[in-house]
């Protein structure tokens, strides 16, 4: 009995073949496409409050950067997509971008300033695939929010808790640094960013709760 093998998918077939307006996300891994499992309500908070923070350090640091609501970025593969969590980009490098003002697709890696992945069950991508195709791609920095602490123990130690890991490109490699729930998150394209992984794992509510206690 001869089996039939499959054509892996291009990037470019994958783009033709999304349905437009759907419910559903999808994204190409190494040729093949992956219907991305819904986001839970604390992953969206997450990825919101991460939004919210790096646009407003954007707009106070008066950076040429922003934070679009959605964009596909290209691996340097042919065989793969992504629709990360968040991400930041160049003024000046989407301008370049070829596919960038019709389709919304990122190719460059000097266009990105920062990605940002919220981890999920399937966080074997997040710190498997992506994590090698951002570092081919150029990508200088790259965050892997893992806030209910589901990566391998290899990734954020054991036992395993809560981890927030900085990736940063040095010298063609991602340099991996960990912080954990008090530990300001240092970040080498926003230095002065003043965050805790406790403030971005509770998206913002440890904060307001204090506030309202000072207040009472």
């Amino acid at each position: 009995m001869t089996q039939a093998i499959l054509k892996p998918v291009t990037f470019d077939e994958f783009i033709d073949w999304y349905p437009e307006n759907s419910v559903n996300r999808y994204e190409l891994h190494n040729g093949t496409i992956v219907q991305m499992p819904k986001a839970t309500g604390e992953h969206s908070e997450v990825a919101g409050f991460v939004c919210l923070k790096l646009g407003i350090e954007i707009e106070r640091l008066g950076l040429p950067y922003f934070v679009p609501k959605e964009c596909v970025v290209k691996a340097d593969n042919e065989l793969s997509g992504y629709e990360p969590d968040a991400i930041v980009l160049d003024r000046q490098g989407t301008d370049s971008e070829p596919r960038w003002k019709k389709e919304s697709i990122i190719t460059m890696g000097s266009s990105v300033p920062l990605i940002v992945e919220v981890v999920s069950t399937n966080w074997r991508d997040d710190y498997g695939y992506k994590l090698v195709d951002y570092e081919a791609l150029g990508i200088s920095e790259y965050w892997i929010a893992d806030y209910l602490g589901l990566g391998g123990r290899r990734y954020i130690g054991n036992p395993k808790q809560p981890t927030f890991s900085v990736c940063q490109l040095i010298d063609g490699e991602y340099q991996v640094s960990l912080f954990r729930g008090s530990d300001r998150v240092v970040s080498p394209t926003f230095g002065q960013l003043n965050l805790s992984v406790q403030q971005i794992f509770s998206a913002g509510r440890d904060t307001v709760e204090n506030a309202r206690l000072e207040d009472s």
